[in-house]
């Protein structure tokens, strides 16, 4: 099992970023996928989830209508598009899944966001 993020960076506040996640090693369709953070002293927060299909997501308050949660399982790959990006998201930007009551995760992506 592999994921493996990417698309991070530095920008200002006010722009966008499009992480992704590509897996491997598993049925990708078949898993609901997560997209977690983590801030410097802070704990990993949840970010947004998204139904095996793609048809269903949610996210957490501070990130409606900002981030866009997506997934093409032709490609094994789940995405975060993030848009209006404030100080306060600057963070490892992680993707995950759980099987079999075990959280498999990514090393995760750098986004840092300032002027």
């Amino acid at each position: 099992v592999q994921l493996v993020e990417s698309g991070g960076g530095l920008v200002q506040p006010g722009g966008s970023l499009r992480l992704s996640c590509a897996a491997s090693g598993f049925s990708f369709s078949a898993y609901i996928m997560r997209w977690y953070r983590q801030a410097p002293g802070k704990e990993r927060e949840w970010v947004a989830t998204i139904s095996r299909s793609g048809g269903n997501s949610n996210y957490a308050d501070s990130m409606k209508g900002r981030f866009t949660i997506s997934r093409d399982n032709a490609k094994n790959t789940v995405y975060l598009q993030m848009d209006s990006l404030k100080p306060e998201d600057t963070a490892v930007y992680y993707c995950s899944f759980s099987s079999s009551g075990n959280d498999y995760w990514g090393r995760g992506t750098q986004v840092t966001v300032s002027s």
